[in-house]
């Protein structure tokens, strides 16, 4: 006959109803827990890596600032479409931030702080669009300034943080 697989909950049992030593078990659930952060930080934080993900900041503010120049011809889809990108600059950064070791991250404790708070500022643009099109004006109008404002400051938050990266011998 054929053997189906067994959907059972018990922990210590297979499909074919085996029982599996209790060392076993044990070593199956640890395999399964994250690494800790020194075991991490030995795949993470090497020069290539950060390399990689310094240059995939770049880009990503490239692709973002790119975004706020052809928004306004995206008509409806023009915030929604400078969003992404922004949000995808936060997700590289902090994908950049994770493959710093831990004396990188003390060494620029305060300037990785001020990136991110640089971040949050740059998101305030998207509140203030809304807030602009809520009291009457032109979606196109406030489109258009929000991404002036946004091409600017990622023009500075990019030499801030190449700077930061210098400092903290990123990809050294």
């Amino acid at each position: 006959p054929a053997v189906t697989p067994s959907h059972s909950t018990s922990p210590n049992r297979t499909g074919a109803g085996l029982r599996l030593p209790a060392w076993l078990i044990a070593l199956a659930l640890f395999a399964g827990l994250p690494l800790t952060s020194s075991q991490s930080q030995n795949f993470a934080n090497n020069p290539d890596a950060q390399r990689n993900a310094m240059n995939a900041v770049r880009t990503q503010v490239g692709y973002l600032q790119n975004a706020t120049g052809v928004a306004p011809n995206y008509g409806d889809n023009a915030y929604q479409t400078v969003w992404q990108q922004f949000q995808a600059l936060r997700g590289q950064y902090s994908a950049f931030t994770a493959t710093l070791s831990p004396q990188q991250q003390a060494d620029c404790a305060n300037e990785w702080s001020e990136l991110s708070a640089g971040l949050d500022i740059l998101q305030e643009a998207f509140g203030n669009y809304q807030q602009d099109v809520a009291n009457g004006r032109s979606p196109t109008l406030a489109i258009s300034d929000m991404c002036q404002v946004l091409d600017r400051a990622a023009r500075v938050w990019l030499r801030e943080f190449d700077s930061a990266a210098r400092r903290a011998h990123a990809g050294w």
